[in-house]
């Protein structure tokens, strides 16, 4: 019998985390009777250094708002990791602890499976470690992009329609209106929009947000997070199993 192998999410208020169940679901499939995945609520990033003392421990997912604290207590990046500046899943061999970033990928499947090539500038909402990783992702495919948030000179208070019209891809990245504060939703001028747009919000959990209902509303294509989630977690999945150093 193999020993166990632990992995699991650090994050904070993250009850209705997707990957637990994603993870368990896997294990069944493949008979994995030695795995497990286990939920790390913490209040603050230094209470990863109790996790890190478990013997068993192969790896975890980080999420908000730990994507880009994690780094400093890691010993090592990959390249995408280093270029992002921002971690979603941690990789422990022979005790050293790696850091990668797994949503630039999953991001970048979403896109290339929805955008057209009139689509062809980006406005991101959110200078988060997801927003990092998706502008990550649009640099790779020369797709310019602007960032707005509460500190860019294009703000939530000064966008304007006409911007949005010009930017036929928006993704929001904030995690405003995640379950359960459903109704909430950013500021955002959504009479730019049209049918010509694609606009990807990356909350899961509702699968439709207010944001996506507004959006949907003025005829524009709208995609939720759950398909990134699933390839940036297959994509984890492999590093931990498949990584040989």
């Amino acid at each position: 019998m193999d020993s166990n192998k632990k992995l699991g999410l650090i994050g904070k208020n993250i009850s209705y985390s997707f990957s637990k169940k994603f993870f368990e679901n896997k294990f069944q499939k493949l008979m994995l009777k030695n795995f497990s995945y286990d939920i790390f609520d913490l209040n603050e990033i230094n209470e990863v250094e109790n996790l890190f003392a478990s013997p068993d421990l192969l790896g975890f997912n980080v999420t908000i708002p730990y994507k880009e604290k994690i780094i400093d207590y890691l010993d090592e990046l990959s390249d995408e990791a280093e270029k992002i500046g921002a971690v979603n899943c941690v990789l422990i061999q022979d005790g050293k602890k790696t850091g990668y970033n797994t949503d630039a990928y999953g991001f970048e499947k979403t896109l290339l499976l929805h955008k057209t090539s009139s689509q062809d500038k980006a406005l991101i909402l959110g200078n988060g470690g997801a927003a990092k990783a998706v502008k990550y992702a649009l640099d790779k495919h020369n797709i310019p992009s602007i960032t707005v948030s509460r500190s860019t000179e294009i703000n939530f208070e000064n966008l304007n329609k006409e911007t949005v019209a010009e930017h036929k891809i928006i993704i929001q990245c904030t995690p405003v209106g995640t379950f359960p504060n459903v109704k909430d939703c950013v500021n955002f001028p959504f009479d730019g929009l049209s049918s010509e747009h694609l606009i990807i919000d990356l909350i899961y959990n509702p699968n439709y947000t207010q944001f996506i209902i507004n959006a949907s509303e003025k005829g524009a294509k709208t995609v939720n997070g759950y398909y990134m989630l699933e390839q940036q977690a297959e994509k984890a999945w492999e590093i931990w199993n498949f990584q040989k150093k």
